[in-house]
């Protein structure tokens, strides 16, 4: 089924859409925002009620239109743009694929990890390898190593420029991404990963990234104990940086996944928290190992905390925007092109950005579209703080690319 992006998406070559304007999670007026509407309740439900019988498509214009046309202009919607579409980087040099040069630092990436897993038991070691396969997007790899080679240059670009030529040699080759900085980026995967796999029992979920879970092959029991060796794996690289700093950074992580799964099993009785629920949620599920992973490689490349900083909000804000638009296309999209059921948080019972916007009498797609626009244009704004570099330059594009993917 072809995919049922809508005609409002933002695209490159165009100007951001106006951004919703919402207050945050603790504004005075938040409680008269979010206020529930009986109606739109009801219509929710009977969109739920309706999508046994309509085709995915069908499905989604009537969440996404069912409220539209109810305000004559959104209260969300404001008349001032956000920023221009990132088509030139700020370092005014031609767009390069983000993922072309990360990939220069992570050759090899999939047979280390591999290597990592490395136990004599080979059913075990089989499970654990099984999504290991080189077909993710390395979404969280490309981004660590990036920033760790923006946070190199920018550091040694700030040092004197009188320094003799053994010195500026020392400095070209700390520009390079570190073997630390590197396993950061494998630890990062492997935590993503361990997280799948948990989640997939969770959720009884079938399919990912378009094949069998590993819940459906070896049971739920065998399933756990392969997500627990990849953390256990994940931990021992970690350990072996050395750095108690970075595995101060990175252990947070996996506290915040633990109390993100936490947060999705529940949910608020009052409906004027549910949404600053739901981006609770999504900053410990998603953003937090995206924020972390770039605060780490920060610190193991440079030693100025407002650098550590801008690594950080860059990861937390991509990471909202990326987990925002993956709920959009839970909606819009197809199970072919995704890889994985969509509709899945629908059947599960969990409020997303759409919906919740929805609820709100607005449209739901639209609406967290534009939020995901604020969050990627708040990423552009911290990593525009650093020297220009191409991997800084690099990094805006990624943002580009989170809003306008389609799986």
């Amino acid at each position: 089924m072809a995919s049922c992006w809508w005609p409002w998406r933002w695209r490159r070559g165009c100007s951001w859409r106006p951004a919703a304007r919402s207050p945050g999670p603790n504004s005075a007026g938040r409680a008269a925002l979010y206020a529930p509407r009986a109606a739109a309740v009801a219509a929710a439900a009977t969109v739920a009620v309706a999508r046994a019988q309509m085709s995915y498509c069908n499905l989604m214009k009537s969440l996404t239109s069912a409220f539209r046309n109810m305000y004559g202009v959104s209260r969300f919607h404001h008349t001032t743009p956000v920023a221009c579409c990132f088509s030139e980087t700020l370092s005014g040099e031609k767009y390069t694929d983000p993922f072309k040069i990360g990939w220069r630092d992570l050759k090899g990436l999939y047979e280390d990890i591999r290597k990592e897993l490395f136990i004599s038991t080979a059913e075990l070691r089989e499970m654990s390898e099984y999504h290991f396969d080189g077909k993710g997007k390395a979404f969280r790899p490309i981004i660590v190593v990036l920033m760790a080679r923006a946070c190199n240059i920018h550091h040694n670009n700030s040092r004197n420029k009188w320094e003799t030529t053994i010195q500026k040699r020392h400095c070209w080759l700390k520009k390079n991404v570190q073997a630390s900085q590197r396993a950061i980026a494998l630890i990062a995967e492997m935590i993503h990963t361990a997280s799948l796999v948990h989640d997939d029992i969770i959720d009884d979920a079938s399919s990912r990234r378009g094949k069998h879970t590993v819940n459906k092959i070896w049971g739920e029991k065998k399933a756990v104990l392969a997500g627990d060796l990849i953390l256990s794996a994940a931990s021992i690289a970690l350990a072996r940086i050395g750095n108690t700093t970075v595995i101060s950074i990175l252990t947070q992580v996996i506290e915040d996944l633990v109390r993100g799964e936490f947060l999705q099993l529940g949910s608020k009785e009052n409906e004027n928290e549910r949404f600053a629920h739901y981006l609770e949620k999504t900053f410990k599920k998603t953003a937090s190992l995206i924020a972390n992973s770039c605060k780490a490689v920060s610190v193991l490349g440079c030693p100025d905390p407002a650098v550590h900083e801008i690594a950080y909000q860059y990861g937390k804000n991509v990471g909202i925007a990326f987990q925002l638009i993956d709920d959009v296309l839970d909606f819009t999209s197809c199970s072919e092109q995704m890889g994985k059921p969509t509709s899945a948080d629908l059947k599960l019972g969990l409020a997303t950005g759409p919906v919740l916007f929805a609820c709100q009498q607005s449209d739901g797609v639209q609406q967290t579209t534009y939020l995901a626009q604020r969050y990627c244009h708040r990423a552009v704004s911290e990593i525009g703080k650093l020297r220009p570099s191409p991997e800084r330059d690099a990094l805006i594009q990624l943002s580009e690319m989170v809003l306008t993917r389609d799986k």
